[in-house]
């Protein structure tokens, strides 16, 4: 029977373990576990927010020359959306480990696996050197991060959410959603520095290497932080069920024990994977066409300044921090539903706006057009982190939600720079941006519409 809702679903029989950890631990566990959820997913979009700006300003003449600019531009975003396109293997690898061994060793992976492809850039020789092994190994460590990035979100929202106490599940697995625009501004504070003291010129012949060098401080202390903390509750619940003594253990759930989650989770709820996917799409094309790819058109094809372009997209990334928590506060009060729809609604009227303030060329108009369309997006990705979990069983649940989330990310975000070049190559307006954008996330609207509301559902089964 597919797609049973997971409260729902065969039950064991006999007594059912707590959903939450008992208040003594939550109070002094939950919070430690969801700043280590945070630090490793800010590290592991730091790692990636550093190779899509310098993806925009130098890799594809460093790697890709070629004597038209929109050619080597659209190899480098190509090479961006290449590691999308591996995230879902790190969704089976990842999902598996993490749904059957525990949700901080796939953590602990994921995260050494994404530190090791990030300084392995830094140190790549490039085209002018090695010809073409340089861009053959630029692809493949990009592919490692992909990978890499496939187990990262599910398990950094899960491991946050598992350990909160009752009625704050969305806002514990908001704390590492905030990763990605951390990760952002983290890159944006080691990249603008350097360009500011070796120029455009000093940092396209070398300097752009010291983002990615940096990288292997910050991993270190993000492995030390995650090896810390103890393994979710809800899964090691889970996995004592599975594995008592066959006279004490009860009838076992068809997702119980499975060696192969994702097969599993494609017969028995591919309703809820499709819409959940289609719930993120949207957002995830608002975030990288926002933090990726008009930092790379605006100067290119508007003459926007380049600090200019950063400054606005760092600034709303910002303010969108700074509602996420509250956001995911509000959605533990009244559900997750009323509060992402209210966000899709936002960003599908304001997509063309924020995009048509490009026009302007004017950094104080950018600023704030990006600072509402990024709070809008805020309001549709601050709930999602408990919501695309709350979908699925425990037992599926870190397979589930990151199979959702990845997908969106690849379909909605990671193909969105390449679509937007294209796009741009026809239409030499930004409105295109926006109408993009928008159908986008009036897709998200729909499948919203199409779902549940998740925020009673039952979370240790």
């Amino acid at each position: 029977m597919p797609d049973l809702p997971s409260k729902t679903a065969p039950m064991a029989a006999g007594p059912r373990p707590a959903a939450s950890p008992p208040p003594s631990t939550a109070k002094t566990e939950a919070p430690r576990v969801a700043v280590a959820s945070l630090v490793g997913t800010t590290i592991e979009y730091y790692d990636f927010a550093v190779y899509g700006t310098a993806s925009a300003l130098v890799l594809g003449p460093a790697f890709f020359p070629s004597g038209n600019a929109t050619v080597s531009s659209l190899a480098a975003f190509l090479t961006f959306a290449a590691a999308f396109l591996s995230r879902p293997l790190g969704v089976v690898l990842f999902g598996t480990i993490g749904d059957r061994l525990g949700r901080r060793r796939a953590l602990v992976a994921s995260l050494l696996l994404m530190g090791v492809a990030t300084v392995g850039v830094g140190l790549l020789p490039t085209y002018e050197t090695a010809g073409l092994l340089a861009p053959v190994l630029l692809v493949t460590l990009r592919l490692l991060q992909g990978i890499s990035m496939g187990g990262e979100w599910g398990g950094a929202v899960l491991l946050a959410a598992e350990h909160a106490p009752p009625g704050r599940r969305a806002l514990y697995a908001s704390i590492p959603q905030t990763g990605p625009s951390l990760g952002f501004l983290l890159s944006t504070a080691v990249i603008l520095p350097t360009l500011n003291i070796v120029g455009r010129d000093g940092f396209v012949e070398w300097a752009w290497r010291i983002p990615f060098l940096l990288s292997t401080v910050l991993v270190v202390i993000g492995l030390w932080v995650r090896t810390t903390v103890s393994e979710s509750p809800v899964f090691s619940a889970t996995a004592d069920r599975t594995t008592r003594p066959r006279s004490k253990a009860p009838e076992p759930t068809p997702e119980s024990g499975s060696r192969f989650p994702l097969g599993v989770l494609l017969k028995r709820y591919p309703r809820r994977l499709l819409l959940g996917t289609g719930a993120a799409i949207g957002g995830s094309a608002v975030y990288y066409l926002t933090i990726v790819y008009s930092i790379s058109y605006g100067p290119k094809e508007l003459g926007i300044p380049q600090n200019t372009m950063l400054t606005a997209a760092s600034i709303g990334a910002a303010a969108g921090i700074a509602i996420t928590l509250p956001v995911a506060r509000l959605s533990d009060r009244i559900g997750r539903r009323p509060v992402m729809l209210t966000g899709a609604v936002g960003c599908v009227v304001w997509a063309v706006p924020m995009y048509a303030s490009l026009s302007s060329r004017n950094g104080l108009v950018i600023t704030g057009a990006y600072t509402v369309g990024l709070m809008f997006l805020a309001l549709m990705f601050s709930p999602v982190a408990a919501f695309l979990p709350e979908l699925f069983p425990a037992r599926l649940r870190y397979t589930g939600a990151s199979a959702a989330f990845i997908l969106a990310n690849t379909l909605g975000g990671g193909f969105a720079p390449l679509v937007a070049t294209w796009l741009n190559s026809h239409w030499e307006s930004p409105l295109v941006l926006g109408f993009y954008t928008g159908t986008l996330c009036l897709l998200s609207l729909l499948c919203l519409l199409a779902l549940p509301e998740t925020r009673d559902e039952k979370f240790d089964i």
